[in-house]
């Protein structure tokens, strides 16, 4: 009796062992890694290494129940990613140019999304005001200015809010700051004056260098929305008043004076009813900053302004660049030996050059060190396996160098912690090493969702990278609003060497309850990761609300507070939040993860002007409609 057990123990072993491996996994995919797959058969992409301009903005620009997609390759233009019910169509082009932070929102109620997107000012040379565009079905019709054209500028900031809560969306729209101008500010407000017309209201007092970038948020819970700054210097918090009027309150609100910040974000972390603050920070590259991976032996360097001259490369006959960059007009200027020949490139010259050269057609260096008659790239072989890379470029400049046999180490400076600070009664305290979310590093951007559905949101930072190794984003995971868990690699990674962490968003591309990632980052790809958690048969619940017009149809989704309300639970969430820096999407389905136990709920929606609705949910893992639909 007892020989016959083992033996049927025995007989079971490998479905035992089998059932053992699926439980592990099922358990590490909540706490380690594994969260995410690249979605390459749903996100036709460019396969070219381009400058990148914020986070792509979200929003269902055809109306159709799926989210599109806006990308802002800087320098060269603006695509849709249409959404075909889950898989997403190639990049099309809207506009070519330098083109800076971009808005979606029904400005006029016809029924339609209009689309602006703020031009860059060619340093000041070329100063353009903002061009508008409607979505008329998946069109893109221009629109004719204002009869008070929006101000000339090197534009930045553009985002549809409705300052002062009547309903209509008005507009931020700020430059940065033309020295021409003397330092009178360009961080212009327009009010929506109800007949399709935005009329300058006000400015903002003016910012430094890029200190446009901006979160709307609403800190005091008065549902009047508030301002944070940054970008350049330290962080300024501006508290909206009547009407367009905005008071500086940082010193009041914040505990210290914050600065080197890359990105905010707001998040009820915990659950309470009101919106805390996450900041990413790091440095900025210096110039002559250079890496190198001693275990692929790739070199990367950063230089801008001026002359530059590395030390030289030894790395045999031949030598293999990848992803070099520079701006125009020194993107195709490369001269190679001695004779300072120039390099011929097929094809367009805009994105990541990869080239390679024999030593015996780069032969020797140019006497001449000077640069400046004939700016650009200086590229030769010196001689024993060595090659040498000097130049004069105004423009930032990256690239990586294969091959290299060694080189010596840069004295980086220390990265700096990200902050998360609490909202107590409209101040905030920090509780980065309370919360578990203390690190030193160069992060460049934060999103916030709630990725595993337990009702509590998770923080995804990306971090700056070094251009020599792949760039792995991080997630600390929330756990009931007391403490995050850091994720070291939920598989949300830019692979491309040579580029720069910037740019992050989410959203539920294929309405399946899980929420999703794009990242793009700065002289990279972009990249869709698809949240696979459901595999691991997470029981967690979800809701989707699908956010309409206000029951009077005179006020659209953009800007309604959100609130879902069961059991001892409450979360909210803001049409349009983001930690885009210039930018801001209009996502009208808004994702609740409600954990496993949920029976029923209440969702309130509470419009920009105040108007409500409360509705009861019972059936969950599905989308549910709230607010009226409008057409033209």
């Amino acid at each position: 009796m007892r020989s016959r057990n083992r033996y049927d123990v025995l007989k079971q072993l490998p479905l035992l062992v089998i059932a053992y491996f699926f439980f592990f996994n099922v358990c590490t995919a909540q706490t380690s890694t594994g969260w995410f797959v690249e979605a390459k058969k749903d996100f036709p992409r460019q396969e070219k290494n381009l400058r990148k301009w914020d986070a792509p903005v979200v929003a269902d620009l055809d109306q159709d129940g799926y989210l599109d997609l806006l990308i802002n390759d800087h320098g060269y233009g603006i695509q849709v990613c249409w959404n075909n019910k889950g898989k997403f169509a190639k990049p099309f082009d809207i506009i070519m140019g330098d083109l800076h932070g971009v808005s979606a929102g029904d400005f006029d109620l016809d029924g339609n999304i209009e689309v602006i997107m703020s031009r860059g000012g060619g340093s000041g040379s070329n100063a353009r005001n903002s061009k508008m565009y409607r979505v008329v079905g998946r069109d893109f019709v221009p629109m004719k200015d204002f009869k008070e054209p929006l101000a000339l500028m090197r534009g930045r900031t553009v985002q549809f809010v409705d300052i002062n809560n009547d309903g209509n969306l008005d507009l931020l729209n700020f430059a940065f700051p033309d020295a021409s101008k003397k330092g009178k500010s360009e961080n212009y407000i327009y009010k929506n004056n109800g007949q399709g017309e935005l009329v300058l209201q006000d400015t903002l007092a003016p910012s430094k260098a890029d200190g446009q970038k901006v979160l709307v948020t609403d800190y005091n819970g008065d549902q009047v929305l508030d301002l944070v700054m940054y970008g350049h210097g330290k962080v300024k918090i501006y508290k909206g008043g009547d009407g367009f009027t905005f008071e500086d309150v940082t010193k009041k609100v914040l505990p210290f004076d914050i600065d080197n910040v890359t990105g905010v974000a707001e998040i009820d972390f915990d659950n309470d009813g009101d919106f805390d603050l996450y900041f990413t920070r790091g440095h900025d590259f210096e110039i002559g900053e250079t890496f190198f991976n001693s275990e692929t032996k790739d070199f990367g360097f950063f230089t801008k302004r001026g002359k530059f001259q590395f030390e030289d490369l030894e790395a045999g006959d031949i030598l293999s660049l990848e992803n070099f960059q520079s701006q125009w007009p020194n993107n195709d200027t490369y001269f190679i030996g001695e004779a300072s020949y120039d390099y011929e490139f097929e094809g367009e010259t805009h994105s990541g050059k990869d080239i390679r050269l024999v030593n015996s057609n780069a032969l020797g260096f140019p006497d001449n060190t000077n640069y400046e008659d004939k700016k650009g790239w200086y590229i030769g072989f010196v001689g024993n396996n060595s090659w040498r890379i000097a130049g004069f470029l105004w423009a930032p400049a990256t690239g990586v160098v294969h091959g290299v046999k060694n080189y010596p180490a840069y004295n980086h400076k220390e990265g700096l912690p990200d902050m998360l600070l609490e909202n107590k009664g409209g101040k905030f305290h920090d509780v980065t090493k309370k919360a578990g979310v203390f690190f030193n590093d160069n992060s460049s951007a934060v999103a916030i969702a709630d990725f595993n559905n337990d009702g509590f949101s998770d923080i995804l930072v990306v971090p700056r990278g070094n251009l020599v190794y792949k760039n792995k984003a991080i997630i600390f995971a929330n756990r009931n609003g007391e403490i995050f868990k850091k994720l070291e690699n939920p598989n949300i990674m830019s692979p491309e060497l040579g580029a720069i962490g910037m740019a992050v968003e989410t959203l539920d591309y294929n309405n399946d309850g899980n929420v999703d990632v794009v990242v793009g980052n700065e002289r990279g790809k972009w990249h869709l990761f698809k949240n696979v958690l459901s595999v691991a048969d997470i029981d967690n619940k979800y809701a989707i609300v699908n956010i309409g017009y206000a029951p009077s149809k005179k006020v659209s989704a953009l800007g309604a507070m959100v609130t879902i309300v069961y059991g001892n639970q409450k979360q909210q969430k803001r049409v349009g939040s983001t930690a885009a820096q210039y930018s801001l999407s209009f996502n009208n389905l808004i994702h609740f993860g409600l954990g496993a136990d949920v029976k029923s709920a209440k969702i309130i929606v509470t419009w920009s002007n105040g108007e409500t609705v409360e509705h009861k949910i019972s059936k969950f893992n599905t989308q549910i409609s709230v607010g009226k639909k409008r057409t033209n």
